[in-house]
């Protein structure tokens, strides 16, 4: 598959199937919005809407200042840490009143990863009903870049200008842990996976996750026009595998590595000085982790 290749996205109007509207202030090429418009078109196949919590992150500002907004649906702006804790409220007052409508969570990495995961492991625990969306662009974007325990080994931020020496945190083997009845990973550049899961994640009760890889050009120094083609490489050449986990146990591989170099990524994108990625560990590290992803849905399949 040509990393070139065209993507084509149905238009959603403008209209109450519009979670984000215009007005908003988000930049081009911006992986969460596109993100919005999936939720949106899940929602509107599935006859259903949602009430949005949404923690400090570029999420909640772009939509505008109160008393104003750009959400088409209900949403409260919550603290950074207090996104699931919240959205536990939402679900006890909506089947108080008999109502139907998805409470959903919608943060960034910052607001999952770390400052919030306290929250939305509590929430996990409880197994609360709530979909929690995490889009993950894979740095701290509304307070000025800075890194996250998502942000991956060798990219340069705010506070690692060298690049940054740690791991990534494997945020999905978390949630997996505290067996959630389904959490998945979802790339833009596949939306017809990404709808099956929304849709998927709507038909079931309980805590759900959904990790989506957001690409950022402003925190990712790379160009607009080339997000889509970024993620998709992600998925090619493992560095962002898609899958499923049910129940925290069974494992569903939804698309397999095609032996695409991640150097290319790396390449595209000013954020990676060109010393601080080591392209044989790394492509040595997506080998064995798509193998040991294999082993699980193999031996515990979904």
């Amino acid at each position: 598959m040509s990393t070139d290749a065209a993507l084509v996205i149905p238009e959603i109007p403008c209209s109450e199937e519009c979670l984000l509207r215009e007005g908003n202030t988000n930049c081009g090429g911006c992986g969460m919005s596109l993100g919005l418009n999936m939720l949106a078109r899940a929602l509107a196949d599935a006859d259903q809407t949602c009430q949005l919590a949404i923690p400090a992150c570029c999420g909640i500002v772009a939509a505008g200042a109160f008393p104003t907004t750009a959400y088409s649906v209900p949403t409260i702006a919550t603290t950074f840490a207090a996104a699931a804790a919240v959205a536990s409220g939402m679900v006890a007052i909506r089947d108080l009143n008999g109502e139907r409508h998805q409470v959903v969570c919608w943060a960034g990495d910052g607001g999952t990863y770390d400052i919030g995961l306290a929250t939305l492991s509590a929430a996990a625990e409880r197994n609360e009903d709530i979909l929690y969306v995490c889009y993950d662009n894979e740095i701290y974007g509304n307070t000025g870049g800075q890194r996250s325990s998502a942000t991956p080994p060798g990219a340069r931020t705010t506070t690692t200008p060298r690049g940054k020496r740690e791991a990534k945190k494997d945020i999905i083997a978390i949630m997996a842990a505290h067996r959630i009845p389904y959490a998945a990973t979802v790339s833009i550049a596949h939306p017809d996976d990404a709808h099956r899961k929304f849709l998927t994640a709507f038909d079931t009760v309980g805590t759900r996750f959904l990790l989506i890889h957001s690409p950022c050009p402003t925190g990712w120094k790379s160009e607009p026009a080339d997000s889509v083609n970024l993620v998709r490489l992600a998925v090619r050449s493992g560095l962002f595998p898609l899958y499923e986990v049910f129940d925290g146990l069974r494992y569903r591989i939804n698309a397999r590595p095609d032996g695409a170099d991640p150097a290319e990524y790396f390449a595209r994108q000013r954020r990676f000085p060109s010393d601080a990625v080591d392209l044989d560990t790394t492509r040595r590290v997506c080998r064995e982790g798509f193998e040991r992803l294999e082993t699980l849905a193999q031996a515990f399949p979904g």
